[in-house]
């Protein structure tokens, strides 16, 4: 099995480390990761000058664009094959709800998807970030399920962690994405030659979390597994809006 993996967090992350170690006895790795951490990047490309695809020490090579350029990079220029699957992560933090939106780890395994790949993104859900074994395990797992047993159809599946010893965990739930509340104001501060700068604010808490959301599996200490699309159509709208056309 050919494995593509990437993140959102920089080739240097521990996350990602993980996350190689753990899937390495599945198959051939590859890493194409961001220099620098790309967090909140979404799905965007690099189109304004050009990258660069250099190596580290470990193996990893890195580029100096977004989680998206180093799967497209990878997928449509550096591989001489495509990956059997693409896996982003460890995400160091929760990717639910609305953050699927703006996260650079989804947006990698996205990108994967978007070329015809089955693709995981996967993410630690705590503050501490001392279980990346756990996501690590929960990621060979299903790398190991698809192999065995393929879906036949590209899919991408948002996969969150709970930051506990893998034995702690209550189970893996197939979920749909909650809703957060909006988000924190912005907090101005002060440089250090006096200007005025902004912080962008945290993500609002959960909203929407009842059984059967990312939210509430995580709150039970079990893993997510959500399956994503990209068609952002409102189809229950579009009555609606071909009704207010015509007034």
């Amino acid at each position: 099995m050919r494995i593509l993996l990437s993140n959102d967090d920089g080739y240097f992350a521990p996350g990602l480390a993980a996350l190689a170690e753990g899937l390495s006895g599945l198959g051939e790795i590859t890493v194409v990761a961001p220099e620098r951490d790309r967090s909140g990047a979404s799905n965007s490309l690099t189109l304004d000058r050009p990258l660069t695809l250099r190596q580290a020490h470990n193996g990893f090579r890195y580029v100096n664009g977004t989680p998206t350029d180093c799967v497209h990079m990878a997928v449509t220029g550096i591989l001489d094959f495509e990956p059997d699957v693409v896996v982003s992560g460890i995400n160091s933090g929760s990717n639910m709800g609305d953050d699927t939106l703006y996260s650079g780890t989804v947006a990698a395994a996205t990108e994967g998807y978007l070329l015809g790949i089955p693709s995981i993104a996967v993410s630690l859900v705590g503050t501490t970030f001392e279980h990346y074994e756990t996501a690590a395990r929960v990621a060979h797992a299903l790398v190991e399920r698809l192999a065995r047993a393929p879906f036949g159809a590209p899919v991408l599946l948002n996969v969150n962690v709970p930051d506990v010893p893998f034995e702690a965990l209550t189970g893996m739930e197939v979920t749909r994405l909650g809703r957060r509340h909006k988000a924190q104001p912005v907090v101005r501060g002060q440089n250090p030659r006096g200007e005025v700068v902004y912080w962008v604010g945290q993500a609002g808490a959960a909203r929407e979390a009842g059984p059967g959301t990312d939210f509430h599996a995580l709150e039970r200490g079990a893993v997510s597994i959500t399956p994503l699309q990209v068609d952002l159509t409102h189809a229950n709208q579009i009555p609606l809006v071909a009704g207010w056309m015509d007034k």
